[in-house]
């Protein structure tokens, strides 16, 4: 899980704010991408991140609270995405290697 705090809070349906959210651990999961295309998604695709992060969210966010957010917010959370996509760093192959 990842949190990430907005810079201002995010007024949410039912006229709520927030100051963060959190990626959950189901963004780990491949069915969260489920009729999404992978690489549209690391690059930051609006239509497909406004699809995904509803699934991913605590709290919970519904398509139009992502749709109607500040950029910069909506920025932060894209990149947070980005994060979780990218591969993680290979073992030191040349420890490997010599052992």
């Amino acid at each position: 899980m990842s949190t990430v705090k907005f810079n201002s809070p995010v007024k949410i349906q039912g006229g709520r704010e927030i100051e963060e959210v959190t990626i959950t651990d189901t963004m780990r999961q491949a069915g969260a991408l489920r009729g999404l295309k992978l690489w549209e998604v690391a690059t930051g695709d609006v239509n497909s991140l406004i699809t995904l992060l509803p699934r991913v969210t605590q709290p919970r966010l519904t398509e139009q609270d992502i749709a109607s957010m500040p950029i910069d917010c909506f920025a932060q959370l894209a990149n947070e995405v980005a994060t979780f996509l990218a591969p993680s760093a290979p073992l030191e192959e040349t420890d490997a290697q010599e052992n």
